[in-house]
């Protein structure tokens, strides 16, 4: 999955690669690859960033 990740390039709009269980990575315009997290607590939806591609290793997402 680390290859894949290194092989994204950005679009004119974000767009996003899910992994399982609610773990995506967002690729956004500016080339920025982040990691996040969704998730549901009381039938809402909610958003955990966890950190850019470059600070943080797919293992520790």
């Amino acid at each position: 999955m680390d290859t894949n990740l290194k092989s994204l390039k950005p679009k004119d709009k974000l767009y996003k690669v899910t992994d399982r269980a609610g773990l995506y990575v967002a690729v956004l315009t500016s080339v920025t690859i982040s990691f996040r997290y969704d998730y549901r607590i009381n039938e809402r939806r909610e958003t955990l960033a966890i950190g850019k591609y470059s600070q943080i290793t797919l293992a520790e997402a």
